[in-house]
This record gives C-alpha cells, sequence and structure tokens, in this order.
C-alpha cells in the first residue's frame, strides 16, 4: 500500500523575514514544519548573509511561484570598500585591501549612473545559478572556476542613501536575475579600491512589500502561546494543531502571486470544462496566448480562484495551471 503524504492541505502565501546566517531552504523547512503543510516552495533564494522577504508558498501556491521568481525585486545594501573578497560578500576569504580613505560621496556618486538602466553583469562564481546542472557557489567552494556569460538586467532605479566609515548604503530595484554583489564588485573596481557586500535586505518582491513580512519568532510565539503547559515525552514535539487556526490567518491568498495577469470570471460549466482539459468558447479582449486568471463567477470567497488559463486564437480559453480541487 502507498504510504499517505503527511502534512496539512494548506494553501497560501507567507511572506516571511528570513533572518541572517540561515539558507532559504532551512527557512522553508521551519516554515514548512510549523505549519504542518504538506506542500512547500520558496520563490527565490536569499543568500545565507541576506535577510529580508522570501515568499514561502503553501500547497498549491506552489504552483504559481514562478510568477514571483519573475518580478522585480527591491534591495537595501551596505558596500564596504576597500576589502575585496572570493565571494563579494563578508562571508568570503578576503583576497584584497585597498586605501579607501580617500574616497568621498562625490567620488562614489560619479560612478552610480554606470549603474542604473539597462547594465550587463557578470554573475558571481558564488551564485546560484547553475553551469551544467551544478550551482555555481558550488563549482567556487571546490576551487573550480567557469567561463559565466554576462547577462543584461535593469536597474530601475539606484539612490544612494549614505556614505560614512568607508561603508556606501543603496537603495536597489531591479529586474529578476539581478546580482547585488556584482554591482558591489564592480563599484569597487570603478573606485579602485574594491568592495564587497556587507549587508542585505530585500524589501520587496513582485506585490509583496516589507510592511508584510512576518519573522520565524512570530510564528513560533503563536505556538508557543498555543500549546502553553502541554506536557510531552523527551525528544518529542507538542501537539501544535490548537496554533493552526492562528498561523493561517498570516497566510495570503494564491492568487496575490499573479495579480499583474489580467481576471476573467467563469460560469461553473465551464470551469468544469477547463478543469477536464478542455479549450472553452470564452471569447475574450485578450491578445492571443496571455495568461490570465480564472475566477469562479458565483463564488465570493477564497475558493473562486481556480487558476490561471491561456488566451487561444478567437478568444477562446485553455487550462494552463489550476488549482487542485
Amino acid at each position: 500500500m502507498a504510504r499517505q503524504p503527511k502534512g496539512r492541505l494548506i494553501n497560501g502565501i507567507l511572506i516571511l523575514d528570513k533572518p541572517t546566517g540561515m539558507s532559504s531552504n532551512h527557512a522553508l523547512q521551519r516554515v514548512k514544519r510549523m505549519f504542518g503543510a504538506r506542500k512547500a516552495g520558496h520563490t527565490g533564494s536569499l543568500d545565507p548573509l541576506a535577510t529580508g522577504l522570501l515568499p514561502i508558498c503553501l500547497g498549491e501556491a506552489t504552483k504559481f511561484s514562478q510568477f514571483l521568481l519573475d518580478a522585480d525585486k527591491r534591495y537595501q545594501t551596505t558596500a564596504q570598500l576597500g576589502v575585496r573578497t572570493d565571494s563579494s560578500d563578508a562571508d568570503g576569504k578576503v583576497v584584497e585591501t585597498k586605501p579607501c580613505e580617500h574616497i568621498t560621496v562625490t567620488d562614489v556618486e560619479a560612478q552610480l549612473p554606470q549603474f542604473r538602466g539597462l547594465i550587463s553583469q557578470v554573475p558571481s562564481m558564488f551564485s546560484a545559478l547553475k553551469h551544467q546542472g551544478q550551482p555555481l557557489y558550488k563549482l567556487a567552494r571546490a576551487g573550480k572556476t567557469v567561463a559565466v556569460k554576462p547577462r543584461q538586467v535593469t536597474i530601475h532605479n539606484l539612490e544612494l542613501l549614505s556614505f560614512k566609515y568607508s561603508q556606501v548604503r543603496m537603495d536597489i530595484s531591479c529586474t529578476k536575475g539581478t546580482y547585488i554583489r556584482s554591482i558591489v564588485e564592480d563599484l569597487g573596481l570603478a573606485l579602485d579600491c574594491g568592495a564587497h557586500v556587507a549587508q542585505l535586505r530585500r524589501l520587496q518582491a513582485g506585490p509583496f512589500v516589507a510592511e508584510q513580512m512576518v519573522t520565524l519568532e512570530d510564528l513560533q510565539g503563536i505556538i508557543d502561546e498555543a500549546t502553553q503547559g502541554q506536557v510531552v515525552e523527551a525528544g518529542q514535539w507538542p501537539d501544535i494543531t490548537p496554533a493552526f487556526s492562528k498561523l493561517d490567518q498570516l497566510l495570503i491568498p494564491a492568487d496575490t502571486a499573479v495579480l499583474s495577469l489580467n481576471a476573467v470570471q467563469l460560469p461553473a460549466h465551464e470551469i468544469e470544462a477547463l478543469q477536464q482539459g478542455k479549450v472553452i468558447d470564452h471569447a475574450t479582449e485578450y491578445a492571443p496566448f496571455d495568461v490570465v486568471r480564472v475566477y469562479n463567477s458565483l463564488a465570493s470567497d477564497a475558493t473562486a480562484f481556480i487558476g490561471l488559463a491561456e488566451v487561444q486564437p478567437e478568444g477562446r480559453l485553455k487550462a494552463k495551471r489550476l488549482m487542485s480541487t
């Protein structure tokens, strides 16, 4: 007999404030366990050094995580001048130091325009970008290097927040695939003193903003309050079921990951046809091959969102990614 999967069938998105020193996957597993969720996934890794906004999708919301991977991001970073590391961040080994006391805020501001707009950057060997199936950071830690092709990204906004004690604080809004450590590394080269990322914090990913973030301590506090006074045997975990109702209130509906897409309302019989894999003759004004959100026209609660469909020629609709029923 096949083993039944463990965990709750719960759907939604948690906007986690990832702490420093923890991998994104470790944070994901902590959240999955706290919610007792059967299925979970994050939407773009943050380095262990980095903190901040990490959307974690639970259950059916994982089907739409790609749209968050593709979304624009916003970061605040602190670049330490005068020290270059092999990983371009504070976790790496120092490979070069240079005097930087002579550099002024005017010098820094003069170099920043080259990092705005459409730019080309070479991803760090310590990035999660893959080469022949292996993340570059694993190759780098094994002492291997490979040729990494430059890629074009767009920096929508780069603002200098402060400059003191040879540290440059910047606020950066950018497209997906932008490596902040590469910007910092290139800034250090432009100033001829070297630089590395001392701090990095993500404040926005697509529609999600910093004000929505929840910490692991917040989640643990809810669990501790709900399980207070429980007596458990040594080596066992308390029953956290009483905490689920409050934890679930922190989840954002799955369709918030795709709110940038147009929406269509369908009657029940057309939704059933989509779920059966049929192409339906529902005329829309949207262009062929557009992806649209699909809602049940008769529902008004969380069950109204059905998933995504692709517009076919003559306005017909074909299921692309649907919530499981």
